[in-house]
């Protein structure tokens, strides 16, 4: 049964497909809490989806690799719930990761994992309760195919395309969904074209979307990256290093 949200908190949504997911709910009337670091932004974009559209836009200015402004969001979704969660905060650094600032690959785990882990953990159990709800966990292409150059970033994408199958097939049943949407290379400008290989970010967030009020385990948007995941899911795992390997020494060369 497809469900429409009339509540939901989207991270990442000062920019980019996070800024998407916002105007879309927005325009499907759904009541927002706006998530990300940066408060001057989330405050334009909260203006302009409340004249626009005549919603509630509350703004949460809240960098989650903190532990204590991530603690604040978790508590604001424990405490009022929302009918949908979009985790869509993400970060990625490129380059080997045997010359990179370790940092760098801690930070990306503390936003991609642990926070995306957390905020679920503190929206699902009202969501059981209630018999109603959305969790849509923004992963990648990348989380199917080893990923050099962005090992680190890969990994977390793959850890959030198999917590959120798993995490859907234990709520089955009960009138929660759980989503992993799986973009391949996704335009952030909003008015730059789809091309050959790229995404529309409306076209992403739109996707996502849909496919967590019906209630599907994964996502891939775009009819090239449908075409392309089966052969991910089937080629033999030495074929997709090498290839991976060689794409990835080839850029390095190049540069």
């Amino acid at each position: 049964m497809r469900q429409a949200y009339r509540t939901a908190l989207v991270t990442g949504a000062s920019s980019g497909i996070g800024e998407s997911f916002a105007r879309a709910l927005a325009g499907r009337g759904a009541d927002l809490v706006i998530v990300a670091r940066r408060a001057d932004r989330l405050d334009e974009l909260a203006r302009e989806l409340v004249e626009r559209y005549g919603v509630a836009v509350e703004v949460v200015a809240a960098d989650l690799t903190d532990p204590v402004e991530r603690g604040e969001v978790e508590r604001r979704l424990r405490e009022d719930p929302v009918e949908l969660l979009v985790n869509n905060a993400g970060y990625g650094a490129f380059g080997a990761f045997a010359e990179a600032a370790l940092d760098d690959q801690l930070r990306q785990i503390e936003l991609n994992v642990v926070a995306l882990v957390r905020l679920t953990r503190a929206a699902l159990p009202s969501m059981v309760e209630r018999g109603r709800g959305g969790v849509l966990n923004v992963a990648s292409m990348a989380a199917f195919a080893p990923s050099p150059g962005s090992a680190t970033y890969g990994a977390t994408k793959a850890y959030v395309a198999a917590f959120s199958e798993s995490v859907h097939a234990e709520v089955a049943g009960k009138g929660v969904h759980v989503t992993a949407l799986c973009p391949g290379f996704t335009r952030t400008d909003e008015e730059s074209e789809a091309g050959l290989m790229w995404l529309r970010r409306a076209d992403v967030a739109r996707a996502g979307l849909d496919a967590v009020s019906a209630g599907r385990a994964l996502c891939v948007p775009g009819a090239q990256y449908k075409a392309a995941f089966p052969a991910l899911r089937m080629l033999p795992r030495p074929l997709l290093r090498a290839a991976a390997s060689r794409m990835w020494h080839q850029a390095a060369g190049s540069r």
